[in-house]
């Protein structure tokens, strides 16, 4: 899928309508009513807040709603080589299923009698017999070994390099664990807070700290995510899967796996996997033209069952390492 958020598909949702929005509102006295300034609030664009503070900093708020609830974090994305993955030794070791096993093999030692001396003399001729062949054939594909291995090791150093410079999501996490704050207040007071967490980091960390106001966090249409609502869409059926919703629970379900290292749930969307091909056929429907032609073939044979068992088990495994924060 290449870098996760590189794809994005992005489809603005439309506000619900007031009925008669072009009429004012009359009360019982003198004429029309005076606008509620929660109204005014509620209908404020979230694309005309200040966005100076975020473009500036390279830091977006984020929000996140899941069965257990809605919350609001922040969100990065920098180069790997940048970054120092978040440390998850606590969080596997609190929880047995995502223990990291490890299995020592230990080996018996051998002994080896000789009975007869005369024995023991041929098997050390016929020991260094075999080691002298086996120098000279090393000898002999030394050459060839260099020059494979030096091919092998630029290969392995230009691979490393791209990866490095690739851009990855880093999310405000600490030990394996997703910060979810559920008032804007509550995600402002832990920034300024000090309290250690995986973007400070980042340099522009400091700056964040000293300027973030609540009225800041008011994340983008593209940067809200309802995993709450993917499953419940999925059981629909093929004809009311919501094509935004689903493209935009993907991304946000790769990224986090990502951050939070959940290899289980990178796995299952992985290319080649059946939700990555829902992705991909869910985008060509999105697309138009006669990719979605072919995109509603393709989507008509992933199983309804299959899908939402699979998103089911991914929100689950999400959830498990969120932290929520009032």
């Amino acid at each position: 899928m290449g870098n996760p958020k590189h794809t994005e598909v992005s489809v603005a949702r439309q506000s619900p309508q007031r009925p008669d929005a072009d009429e004012p509102e009359l009360d019982d006295t003198t004429g029309p009513a005076e606008p509620d300034e929660a109204d005014e609030a509620d209908d404020t664009p979230r694309a005309a807040v200040d966005r100076s503070l975020w473009e500036e900093l390279r830091i977006d708020p984020v929000e996140i709603a899941l069965p257990a609830g809605t919350g609001f974090t922040l969100r990065a994305y920098r180069t790997a080589g940048s970054l120092t993955p978040t440390d998850v030794t606590e969080r596997d070791q609190d929880d047995p299923f995502l223990a990291r096993r490890q299995v020592i093999e230990e080996e018996d030692d051998e002994t080896v009698v000789i009975l007869d001396e005369e024995l023991a003399e041929e098997f050390a001729d016929a020991d260094e017999e075999e080691k002298s062949s086996r120098r000279r054939r090393d000898a002999d594909a030394d050459g060839d070994a260099d020059a494979t291995a030096d091919e092998d090791a630029d290969e392995d150093e230009d691979a490393t390099d791209e990866a490095d410079d690739e851009e990855v999501p880093v999310f405000l996490s600490h030990r394996g664990k997703l910060l979810l704050f559920k008032a804007p207040e509550s995600l402002v007071s832990f920034v300024r807070s000090g309290a250690p967490n995986d973007l400070s980091q980042l340099d522009s960390w400091n700056e964040l700290s000293e300027r973030v106001e609540p009225a800041d966090i008011v994340p983008l249409d593209e940067d809200t995510y309802e995993l709450d609502l993917v499953v419940e869409n999925l059981r629909g059926g093929h004809d009311t899967w919501d094509s935004t919703l689903l493209i935009e629970a993907g991304e946000v379900a790769r990224d986090l796996s990502y951050a939070l290292r959940l290899p289980a749930v990178l796995d299952m969307l992985s290319a080649g996997s059946s939700l990555d091909d829902l992705d991909e056929a869910l985008r060509a429907t999105a697309n138009g033209g006669i990719g979605a032609f072919m995109g509603r073939r393709r989507l008509k044979k992933i199983g309804a069952q299959t899908a939402s068992l699979g998103w089911r088990t991914i929100v689950g495994k999400i959830s498990a390492v969120v932290d929520w924060r009032d």
